[in-house]
């Protein structure tokens, strides 16, 4: 097993057919010991009674990460229960203000960085200590496929909390590799989340040449955590399928 004696958060995992409990499915497959959290304490509830029916050691916590009180319970809670926090997998987030930028809000541009950049930089921020103290840990972040000249057009606040995110990812990276702390980030195209799929309902063509599946996205997080990325650093990995 890949993640034996290891302890993992990950944040954003609220409904069954999305990535974070893909994730979380498998990370408990390879031996590690779970936190995983939603805003929602009955659906992060109902994801953690999932997972130990599989036979997994999880812990749901239901916490807002755009504040700083969310992240440092989210950290704490997971020391209680553990002792340590090996992985720490920022995936809270996702795309949602779709439209032109002159019909962009400050509420919407707020709404939009707070979920995606803040949420990062808060669990960062409140494991970072732990992980320095502990001798090293890793952190997995999630941007987007594609640099900031392939940014899509009517989505302009999560183009900038993502290159946010990438710049957060390689400074953090700097910064940690003396305390033995990788970060690294994954850039997904379009993925086939359930939300996604009957959101878009994708021809077969389309979904054969323009979709990653939630499987390709767990394989590459799972070899950026574990020991088998050990000599990655700071690197953010396009993630597209068959998508160029």
């Amino acid at each position: 097993m890949q993640l034996a004696g290891k302890v993992a958060i990950i944040t954003g995992v609220s409904q069954s057919g999305q990535v974070g409990f893909a994730l979380a499915s498998t990370f408990a497959r390879e031996g590690a010991r779970l936190t995983i959290s939603s805003r929602s304490a009955e659906r992060v509830a109902a994801r953690a009674h999932e997972l130990q029916v599989s036979g997994a050691t999880v812990l749901g916590v239901a916490a807002d990460l755009t504040t700083e009180a969310g992240a440092q319970t989210l950290i704490q809670r997971t020391l209680e229960a553990y002792g340590r926090v090996d992985i720490l997998v920022n995936l809270a987030g996702g795309l949602t203000t779709y439209g032109p930028f002159e019909e962009l809000t400050l509420g919407d541009w707020e709404q939009e960085l707070n979920n995606n950049l803040r949420t990062t930089f808060l669990c960062s921020r409140a494991v970072w200590p732990l992980m320095k103290q502990q001798g090293g840990g890793k952190i997995l972040n999630f941007s987007r496929a594609g640099d900031a000249l392939a940014s899509g057009p009517n989505i302009l606040a999560y183009n900038c909390a993502k290159a946010g995110v990438d710049a957060l990812t390689a400074t953090l990276a700097r910064e940690g590799k003396p305390h033995n702390i990788l970060v690294n980030a994954l850039g997904p195209g379009l993925v086939a989340t359930q939300s996604n799929l009957d959101e878009l309902a994708p021809s077969e063509e389309e979904f054969r040449n323009r979709w990653v599946s939630r499987e390709q996205i767990v394989e590459a997080a799972l070899f950026l955590v574990s020991s088998a990325g050990d000599g990655v650093n700071g690197i953010v990995l396009p993630v597209r399928g068959r998508g160029i």
